[in-house]
């Protein structure tokens, strides 16, 4: 629906119905649009975090089974699933890019810890080489997951700034009309401009 609003707009510009802006601060405060709305029940929720909880346990008692690095390994993985599981629910059911950028955080953090875990099978250089190239992995990751917070807000400041810019304009327009007229002017602005 916003996007067909959006579109009306940039095919038509002599159509003023929704300022474009208006359209990109949607999309800003969004995430971009990859944030889907939550349409999970908080009982559903419940259930599902039930689920990675009982998953959780049956991988991690599968690595008793096993012995030394490869139980240690076993257990980090198990870990970091269910670490992703959680954060990836907790994201699906808020919807907020904020929680996205939590689990990409989450998902970085414990490739890590696994890869680590993996590299002590090895030893010498070859063992700090492993752990430096897994630390460079995680470093990456979290270096795009914080410039994509930093290029979210920098949109939604800059969107909002450029509204309140042209919100003040339409408003000082309204100064030109007397009684009613100059009213309902003045709400039009602040209903196309959000300031409602």
């Amino acid at each position: 629906m916003k996007l067909k609003v959006c579109s009306l707009f940039t095919e038509n510009p002599m159509k003023q119905q929704t300022p474009f802006s208006a359209c990109l601060l949607t999309f800003a405060l969004l995430g971009g649009g990859a944030v889907q709305a939550a349409t999970m029940t908080r009982a559903d929720h419940s259930a599902a975090e039930e689920r990675i909880e009982a998953t959780y346990k049956t991988e991690r008692s599968a690595c008793d089974a096993l012995k030394s690095n490869a139980k240690d390994v076993c257990v980090q993985q198990a870990k970091a699933k269910e670490k992703v599981a959680k954060a990836d629910l907790q994201a699906r059911y808020s919807g907020k890019p904020s929680d996205q950028d939590k689990l990409r955080k989450v998902k970085a953090d414990t490739a890590y810890d696994v890869a680590k875990e993996m590299c002590d099978d090895k030893a010498g250089n070859a063992k700090d080489v492993c752990i430096k190239e897994a630390k460079a992995v995680q470093v990456k990751s979290l270096a795009d997951t914080k410039m994509n917070e930093s290029v979210r807000e920098a949109v939604t400041d800059d969107v909002k700034a450029k509204m309140d810019a042209d919100y003040k304009v339409a408003v000082e327009k309204c100064d030109a009309l007397a009684g009613d007229a100059k009213s309902a002017c003045v709400t039009q602005a602040k209903t196309q401009y959000g300031k409602n």
